[in-house]
Parts: C-alpha cells; sequence; structure tokens
C-alpha cells in the first residue's frame, strides 16, 4: 500500500510539472496526466511497481473537473495514509509571458486568443482551486523557486510528515502581498536599517542588522504577541484538518527587518514543539 499520495494540479504554465521534477528528485514516483479515474489503481500496485512505492505524485491539470478531483480524492484515502492536493497558480500577465517565450500552445486555445484561453482555464478550474490544501502562487517565482518551495514542503523527514507543514514567509512589501499565505504580520512599524549607511548591504540574517532590529522596544512586545496568537491558532488549524499552514512577515524591502522577524519566529515556534520552516522570499532582490 501505498502511504501518501499528492495530486498536482493548476493553470498551465504555472508550474506544475517543475514541481513533479522536483518530487522526483526527492524519491517520488510521480506520474504525468493519468485520468483521474485510474488513480487508485495505482494505490492498489503491489510494492515495487512504483519505484519507492510509500510515495507516489500525480501531474494533472486542463480538463481536471472537481467532481473528477473529489472521486479520486476520495478512492485513493481509501488506499493511502495522507492525500493531498496542490493547486499551482500565477497572474494572467505571468501566464501569458511564460506562454510567449516558449512558444507553445494552450490547452485551452482553440481558435481564441491567449488571454481568453487562460480565462477559460481558469474558470474551468476554480472549483478545483477552491477543494485544494495549499495554492501556491508562482507568479513571483524564478525557475528555481519552484523547486525550492517544493523542497521545503516535502523534503523533510518522515515524522514531519505526520504533522501540519507550517512555513514562515518573509517579504517585502514592494514586490507585492503573496497571495499563497494564511496569516500576515506587518512589521514596517520597526526603524528600517535600509537608512542605516553600513547596514544597508547586510540582511536581516547578519548579526548587526538583527541587534538594530530588536534593539527597538517594540520588537518584543511584537513578538511576544505573535508567539502567543500562534500558540492559540496553530493547534486550532491542526485539530480542524488543515495540512499547511503558512505566516509571511512583511517590510518595505523584504531583506532586513521581516528576515530578522521571521527567522527569530520561527525560532520562537520551533520551541514551542511546532515544526515550522522559513523562507525569504525578497531577501536577494
Amino acid at each position: 500500500m501505498v502511504g501518501e499520495f499528492v495530486i498536482l494540479t493548476g493553470m498551465s504554465g504555472a508550474g506544475r510539472s517543475q514541481a513533479g521534477d522536483a518530487l522526483e528528485d526527492l524519491g517520488w514516483y510521480v506520474i504525468d496526466n493519468l485520468p483521474p479515474a485510474l488513480m487508485a489503481q495505482v494505490a492498489q500496485m503491489p510494492p515495487g511497481h512504483t519505484g519507492r512505492a510509500e510515495k507516489v505524485a500525480f501531474v494533472t491539470g486542463a480538463g481536471l473537473t472537481v467532481d473528477e478531483l473529489a472521486s479520486a480524492r476520495s478512492e485513493l484515502e481509501a488506499h493511502a495514509e495522507s492525500v493531498r492536493v496542490l493547486f499551482f497558480d500565477a497572474s494572467d500577465e505571468v501566464l501569458i509571458r511564460r506562454y510567449e517565450s516558449t512558444k507553445r500552445r494552450h490547452p485551452f486555445a482553440g481558435d481564441r486568443p491567449l488571454s481568453e484561453a487562460i480565462e477559460a482555464e481558469r474558470r474551468a478550474l476554480r472549483p478545483a482551486r477552491d477543494a485544494a490544501d495549499l495554492v501556491i502562487d508562482t507568479s513571483g517565482f524564478t525557475i528555481y523557486d519552484c523547486r525550492t518551495r517544493i523542497r521545503t514542503l516535502f523534503g523533510d523527514d518522515e515524522a514531519d510528515a505526520e504533522q501540519m507543514q507550517t512555513t514562515v514567509v518573509s517579504f517585502g512589501y514592494k514586490h507585492g502581498l503573496p497571495t499563497d499565505v494564511d496569516l500576515v504580520f506587518d512589521c514596517r512599524f520597526l526603524p528600517n536599517p535600509h537608512w542605516v549607511e553600513e547596514l544597508r548591504p547586510q540582511s536581516g540574517l547578519d548579526a548587526p542588522v538583527r541587534d538594530y532590529v530588536f534593539a527597538h522596544r517594540l520588537s518584543e512586545a511584537f513578538l511576544a504577541r505573535v508567539t502567543e496568537l500562534l500558540e492559540l491558532l496553530v493547534p486550532a488549524y491542526r485539530d480542524e484538518g488543515k495540512a499547511y499552514l503558512t505566516i509571511a512577515v512583511g517590510c518595505t524591502g523584504g531583506r532586513h527587518r521581516s528576515v530578522a522577524i521571521a527567522e527569530e519566529l520561527t525560532r520562537r515556534l520551533t520551541e514551542h514543539q511546532v515544526r515550522a520552516r522559513v523562507i525569504h522570499r525578497d531577501i536577494d532582490k
């Protein structure tokens, strides 16, 4: 019996194939474009027929209906310990740019312009998006970021897979608010190290910047209250059955204050027995 299934779906060009490649690198058995009606048959195969049979990922997209997704998930859950659905999305502008650069034909194109094909696919997949465990918006991703996100979500040990996966993301408001997060905390009220000449080239990972941020009287009070709030919310989300919790911490540029705060928040969550990972989305921008 397979222990863990993941269904990767979403908008064409949003990164589901790259996510499948990243899972394959992590030792998952990845099956591309298998009809949803046949997915449950994979769960019933004897060990050895699917490589590392404990972990199988299906990559599927265009034409998937919410009924097919629900049926496939229900059948898989009868044979597996864990079934999760990840939906990959991106803005229309980004999807158009990606398609124009690759010269590929959109699966919903027909005789329609690319923009109308993308809108048609978005309408068709909206119910599947709403039914997903996690929506990953790749609009601001580089070619490497999708793999990094998958490694963050699935690259830990087996014990971690049994718990809700908590991720803390630092970001810069000037680069856009992350769309695939559950909670957002704004730390722009703290003094900005960007305006200190010797600190500007450094980041929140460097001790001088951390010391500057935490020297402010509100830093500790802010972190204490956020940590107290998360002590209440994280178990509640976990008990509700949520598979992923993503917490975002933002400052202006995403390089100094939010990085330092996100690092310390992750450390405190770990102290409270929450398996938390940290991602610094805009630290190099």
